[in-house]
């Protein structure tokens, strides 16, 4: 497993100093001091590689706030999101953002997966690691009541894409209170829109 350590930590930092062009066989397997054919044994190729080298550069998710009602919870999270956001690469950034796409709560699972996690997609691993934290405030009862029914999707899309955004065009990083009036936007619109109905 040394090998494969050193693949990975080859790999990773390739993909973090040159990007993804940077990370080819000859290069990570020289970088690495390892055979073509041991990466071969770890990896089925190239992509599988980058795969798991984008995996190792992603944060850990923020915790999930566990007290306070669903607004303060929220806030927490996006303000966790927030600095998790602003510390990444932007080219991290705008490839994890891209990577979520439409549809994010309908992925396939394979056979297989769990016993070589470098499979998962980006954006699988996306939704494994910071979806979890939404699901944790978005999918209680106190949810559902203050917001009734909704789009997952578009719920992420409308509290994350602001601070993604705002990261992708290089501006001021966004504060506290810049998640504050994001999440009081949220759902101040989400209640206007249930009484117009």
């Amino acid at each position: 497993m040394r090998s494969r350590a050193r693949l990975l930590d080859a790999a990773t930092a390739l993909l973090a100093t040159g990007g993804a062009d940077a990370v080819t066989i000859d290069a990570v397997t020289a970088s690495a001091g390892v055979a073509r054919a041991t990466l071969y044994r770890h990896f089925a190729n190239g992509t599988e590689l980058v795969a798991a080298a984008f995996a190792r550069l992603l944060p850990p998710a923020p915790p999930v706030p566990e007290d306070g009602d669903l607004r303060s919870r929220l806030v927490e999270l996006l303000a966790a999101q927030a600095r998790i956001i602003e510390e990444a690469p932007i080219p991290l950034t705008a490839m994890c953002w891209m990577g979520l796409g439409p549809g994010i709560g309908e992925l396939p699972k394979e056979p297989g997966r769990s016993e070589r996690p470098e499979l998962q997609s980006l954006r699988e691993i996306l939704v494994d690691r910071y979806r979890s934290s939404f699901d944790r405030v978005l999918a209680t009862s106190e949810a559902r009541r203050e917001l009734g029914d909704f789009d997952y999707d578009l719920v992420l899309v409308q509290l994350l894409g602001p601070i993604v955004f705002n990261r992708l065009a290089t501006l001021a990083p966004i504060d506290r209170r810049a998640c504050e009036h994001i999440v009081d936007d949220f759902i101040a619109a989400r209640r206007a829109r249930r009484t117009d109905r």
